[in-house]
């Protein structure tokens, strides 16, 4: 049985140059989701929101399998984040960061299936006595980013800041572009196995041209 890979369908979309911003168009996309707030290395909330996640991610593709004959790899985690001020990113103060995780869905996946994902593991975690409190804010969530410009960050997330910096200040303005949603982050590197300097995280912004 062949494995659907998100990264290998939509390679341009996973690999990008660690140099220079490049600009690319992202469809509408089916995600597992999770809400929340604040710092994600401190916060208990962020922790259980992850485990959640992929806790439900994993019985959509078991389910999948099963019942439909189709295996696929998960994705990656991702996250949408934002802040009332966006230099927050530049001075990385993390406590005032909103974010959205996720982990992207194969088309095939329904909003149905990924309700039934969530509600199977949260009777699975139950029947096991290992509960995760996120599951019930674990939700189904469509996205279309449309045009977008990404950069392949190397290193630890806190030393992301400069390069942002630079596209919000020097790479978007020079182009005549403006924000057209929220900072988005792609987790190609897992922080538990690698050392923090060779994570691979895939910065990415959506952009509309500014209207003068």
């Amino acid at each position: 049985m062949d494995r659907y890979d998100i990264k290998r369908e939509y390679r341009e979309l996973y690999t990008c140059s660690a140099e220079e911003f490049t600009e690319v168009h992202v469809p509408e996309f089916a995600y597992l989701a999770v809400d929340g707030k604040g710092d994600p290395n401190s916060s208990q909330e962020y922790a259980d929101a992850v485990a959640a996640l992929y806790s439900a991610a994993y019985t959509a593709k078991f389910t999948s399998k099963k019942v439909l004959g189709r295996d696929f790899v998960v994705g990656p985690l991702e996250g949408l984040w934002w802040s009332e001020d966006m230099t927050a990113f530049h001075a990385r103060d993390k406590s005032s960061w909103s974010w959205r995780m996720l982990i992207v869905q194969p088309p095939w996946v329904t909003d149905e299936m990924m309700t039934d994902a969530v509600a199977a593991a949260a009777d699975r975690s139950a029947a096991k006595r290992k509960p995760l409190p996120s599951l019930p804010r674990v939700h189904p969530f469509r996205m279309t980013e449309g045009r977008c410009l990404q950069i392949l960050h190397i290193g630890p997330y806190d030393e992301e800041g400069p390069t942002l910096e630079r596209l919000h200040a020097q790479v978007m303005p020079a182009l005549g572009l403006g924000f057209a949603g929220e900072h988005h982050e792609i987790y190609l590197g897992d922080p538990r196995r690698s050392a923090p300097e060779r994570l691979r995280t895939v910065l990415r912004q959506p952009v509309t041209e500014v209207r003068e």
